[in-house]
This record gives structure tokens, C-alpha cells and sequence, in this order.
């Protein structure tokens, strides 16, 4: 697998299944007709063609807000990690960006309503 095959899907102050469902269809470029829900997301992932490392970043108050939730995205994550394309890999990062790994999407997929983030202002001493 190529660093260019890392996605980061920033959960960067997602507290509710709205928000981090937007940040998946953002993140990820899913496509227009994604629902939104469990099921879809579900589906898109088992219909990834080229192998792919998603990494997820800042997921922990996602996780402490809505811990049922939370529950739920990891079984996506990890059933289409088992059963889904070969090359699908899933990775929670434990702390800020991993390895200098940035948010390489630059706009929203086709039909998305998310709005791109401002860029992160520099940390001190960068």
C-alpha cells in the first residue's frame, strides 16, 4: 500500500452521527446517492476498488458523546475490514496527526453538503 492510499477522516469535533457521517462522505468521497446511515456506509466501504489505509483521527469525544454510536462504527469499520476489498485497512490514531499524515481532500464529494474546513492554524513551535 502507497501513502497516497491514506485517507484521514478527522473527526475534529464530531459529537453526533450527523456530523460524523458527513465527515465519512467528505473524507472518503462518497457518492452522491450515500444515505447517511449505518447500512450505506456499509455498502460504499464493500465497494472500494483499490485498497485503501483510512486513518482516523481526533475520534475519541465522538466516542465519550455517543459511545453506542461509536460501538456501531467500529463494527462497520472492522466488518469491512474482514469481509470487505482486499487492502482495506482501518487505523485509530491515538493521538494528534499521525505521522504528519494531513486531510488530502480539497472539496467535498459531488453532491455533498459538508463545507471544507478552514485549514488548522499551526501548533506553537512549527
Amino acid at each position: 500500500m502507497r501513502t497516497d492510499d491514506v485517507v484521514v477522516l478527522d473527526l475534529h469535533g464530531v459529537t453526533d452521527k450527523t456530523a460524523f457521517m458527513d465527515r465519512c462522505a467528505h473524507a472518503l468521497r462518497l457518492p452522491p446517492w450515500f444515505g447517511r446511515n449505518w447500512d450505506a456506509l456499509a455498502d460504499c466501504l464493500a465497494d472500494l476498488r483499490e485498497p485503501m489505509a483510512i486513518v482516523v483521527t481526533h475520534w475519541q469525544a465522538y466516542a465519550e458523546a455517543e459511545p453506542d454510536e461509536w460501538s456501531v462504527a467500529q463494527d462497520v469499520f472492522s466488518t469491512a475490514v474482514r469481509d470487505g476489498p482486499d487492502g482495506l485497512a482501518v487505523l485509530l490514531s491515538l493521538g494528534g496527526d499521525p505521522a504528519g499524515l494531513e486531510d488530502r481532500t480539497d472539496a467535498p464529494a459531488q453532491g455533498s453538503d459538508v463545507q471544507p474546513a478552514p485549514p488548522a492554524p499551526p501548533r506553537v513551535g512549527e
